[in-house]
């Protein structure tokens, strides 16, 4: 099924001031970036973390696995 950004109302939103990855760690808790949530839920590889947690819309399915897997509650439709 081919995705067309026209209709982009399932888009994923990361709220920055939520999410635990901020400057290429994790500012919550002392897992020495070996999180477990949002990037590896993600079925499609779509979520990467850099120096923030970036999702490619390109890849992305609206499927909201993400949603449910960020224990911060950072990411929404």
């Amino acid at each position: 099924m081919a995705r067309d950004d026209k209709f982009d109302f399932m888009a994923v939103k990361i709220d920055y001031n939520k999410c635990c990855w901020k400057d290429g760690k994790c500012a919550s808790c002392s897992c020495g970036g070996a999180c477990v949530g949002c990037v590896e839920a993600c079925p499609v590889k779509a979520i990467t973390r850099k120096k923030l947690v970036e999702i490619d819309k390109s890849k992305c399915l609206g499927c909201g696995v993400c949603i449910s897997a960020c224990k911060h509650g950072a990411l929404s439709f």
